[in-house]
């Protein structure tokens, strides 16, 4: 006797699939250049529906192609922003680095950031000073870390974080020297926004306006968030086309680290860069003023 009732296997083959769930079968072990033909699939089948998808979660599925082709070293917390600790730090010394860093984790090195050996996280630290433990050493508490190449792709890494889990990457260049971190809160947020949490850049880093022909911005600022406010391009010319921040432009202008107080104009456009903040390894703050308009401008 025949069964005309479809069984629970076609059910599941006939039942369209939500977006979401699409999403999570496309982390599952494929290779670099499925995982954009699927996500690419998935864009194309679901605009093309009965019912397009929403704002949301067409940003959702843009965020997670542009994550499929992004490298390690476009979204690293770079090396003069990195918070660490020595592995002969104190128990004191290392809570007081994470209060005064508010971050989760940190590198351990040994003599310099271009040897580091571990991680450390918060809890472990504060469950040892919670539990009154007068002897302390932090290679008792610390943990492994990741070693990545620049170019290594965001997908292999999150999938080598989920694998390992180990949630921070150290990113070292050819000679083994530590060019930036990633954690992996870096990579949740290229997919689904921001999140609140270290290393994120500070209120200070954006652009405020002053007045009409003044503006502040922190030297981590998108330089094309600059741009469109002043509405002039200041990447011309072969010394900066490859410069991303306000605060590489102002250093190029200057050919070295600035200091504060310092004014540095842009030939092409006249525009004037006053640094208001700088130490001695980076800049930080500066002061942006459009030329003066002659009478007849």
């Amino acid at each position: 006797m025949s069964d005309d009732h479809p069984s629970s296997t076609d059910l599941e083959e006939e039942r369209p699939q939500s977006l979401v769930e699409r999403l999570k079968r496309l982390f599952g072990g494929k290779s670099e250049g499925t995982l954009r033909e699927s996500l690419e699939e998935v864009l194309v089948e679901h605009a093309e529906g009965p019912e397009n998808i929403g704002q949301e979660e067409r940003t959702l599925l843009l965020n997670t192609l542009a994550f499929a082709e992004a490298r390690v070293d476009d979204i690293m917390v770079p090396r003069v922003d990195i918070v660490a600790v020595e592995s002969t730090a104190s128990l004191d010394e290392v809570a007081a680095a994470f209060v005064a860093a508010a971050v989760s984790r940190m590198p351990v090195y040994r003599e310099s950031l271009d040897d580091v050996v571990a991680m450390v996280h918060v809890k472990d630290v504060f469950r040892v000073l919670a539990s009154g433990e007068t002897a302390f050493k932090l290679a008792d508490v610390q943990r492994p870390i990741l070693f990545v190449p620049p170019s290594m792709r965001l997908p292999n890494l999150l999938v080598k974080m989920r694998a390992t889990r180990i949630h921070m990457a150290v990113v070292v260049d050819e000679y083994g020297g530590t060019d930036g971190i990633v954690t992996i809160e870096d990579l949740v947020e290229q997919i689904v926004g921001d999140i609140e949490d270290e290393h994120d850049i500070d209120e200070d880093d954006k652009l405020t306006t002053v007045d009409s022909r003044t503006f502040e911005a922190g030297a981590r600022l998108d330089l094309d968030v600059l741009e469109e406010a002043l509405g002039q391009s200041l990447r011309g010319g072969e010394d900066f086309e490859d410069v991303d921040t306000v605060g590489g432009l102002v250093t190029s202008l200057a050919g070295r680290v600035p200091k504060a107080g310092e004014i540095f104009i842009h030939d092409a456009t006249g525009v004037r860069f006053e640094v208001l903040e700088a130490d001695p390894r980076r800049l930080r703050r500066v002061r942006v003023h459009l030329p003066v308009l002659d009478a007849d401008g």
